[in-house]
């Protein structure tokens, strides 16, 4: 019998270890990998960094559709090594694709040390117990914010990356190390995937789109740090989960790899208030605040790497995504 792990990574019955399986990006990377046939084990801590309902809900999301039966849910957490070690063991990943940590840039600068802890040591942990048991291929969730405030733009994956301006970012760009090394090690294939501010149903209400929507519904003024010039490479969810799967899917070519997924198209935060405010169809009443530390000044994609090598091509509009966030809030409200 042909051993598991020297199937295709899409063979149907593959099984998928998914760390932050219950959160924003995660639930509609598990809902993909069912969709072609795979196996899912999702796995999630339910963090109470913002209301765990909402991933219990994304999770009562996965298990509604007509693939729920190869889904599998486990709680628990990163840094818990013995557990981790316990669920591999039962499991027997072919894979991981690990999303899970410790989210936001201004959270963590009040607390360096939990996100230090949860960031490093949990994908540490991870990347331990998948070389134990002999995974095939390891992808993790690094971000935009490890470029800092670069000074040249579009970020391309060889720019410097040695000067993080957050607590947040300094921890991804020590994952991409420590899995560079993992993989200096070991030979596993190993990807980090540097995503550019992501969007969409299910994202997480702390999140600047999330937050206008209801904010401007609602009639309430928005927030607005800095002058308003500040601007991100917005890249709606369904392309990044594009993204990641191919990653995962092609990293073994490269053995370890870093891509950009972004949209590659920055939007002003005038531009993005006055976007929602359309697609609401209320007008936005704001408040000036001075700007924040730790927030970079912009995010802009260079994402020819990963069209090349991934076939990575975002097909989202911006207004479109809005809409389809729009629709999937307005439906929870």
């Amino acid at each position: 019998m042909t051993s598991s792990k020297t199937l295709s990574p899409d063979a149907p019955g593959r099984t998928v270890l998914v760390t932050g399986g219950a959160g924003f990006i995660g639930s509609h990377v598990c809902e993909a990998l069912l969709r072609r046939g795979q196996r899912v084990v999702a796995l999630d801590n339910f963090d109470p960094y913002y209301d765990p309902a909402a991933k219990h809900a994304n999770v009562a999301d996965i298990r509604a559709g007509e693939h729920s039966g190869r889904f599998e849910l486990v709680t628990g957490d990163i840094c818990d090594a013995p557990l981790m070690r316990a669920t591999f063991d039962r499991v027997r990943p072919d894979s991981v694709i690990h999303l899970a940590a410790k989210a936001g840039v201004r959270p963590s600068i009040a607390d360096p040390v939990g996100y230090a802890r949860v960031n490093v040591l949990g994908s540490s942990v991870m990347l331990d117990e998948a070389r134990r048991a002999g995974v095939s291929r390891f992808v993790m969730a690094s971000s935009s914010s490890v470029y800092g405030n670069a000074p040249v733009a579009p970020f391309h994956e060889d720019l410097d990356v040695s000067a993080p301006i957050s607590p947040y970012a300094a921890t991804k760009r020590a994952c991409e190390l420590i899995a560079h090394t993992h993989h200096a090690l070991t030979g596993m294939p190993t990807g980090c995937l540097r995503f550019f501010t992501v969007y969409g149903p299910r994202q997480r209400p702390d999140l600047a789109i999330s937050l206008f929507m209801r904010r401007i519904a609602r009639g309430e003024p928005i927030e607005v740090f800095g002058a308003g010039s500040t601007s991100r490479d917005y890249t709606f969810v369904s392309d990044i989960v594009a993204g990641v799967i191919a990653a995962h899917d092609r990293i073994d070519r490269f053995g370890y790899r870093i891509w950009n997924l972004g949209n590659s198209s920055p939007v002003s935060l005038r531009d993005m208030i006055d976007g929602i405010a359309r697609t609401v169809g209320k007008p936005a009443s704001t408040i000036a605040r001075p700007a924040q530390p730790g927030d970079v000044e912009r995010t802009f994609a260079d994402i020819s790497r990963a069209g090349a090598e991934l076939g990575f091509r975002p097909a989202t509009s911006f207004a479109d995504g809005l809409a389809s966030q729009w629709a999937w809030l307005r439906s929870r409200l």
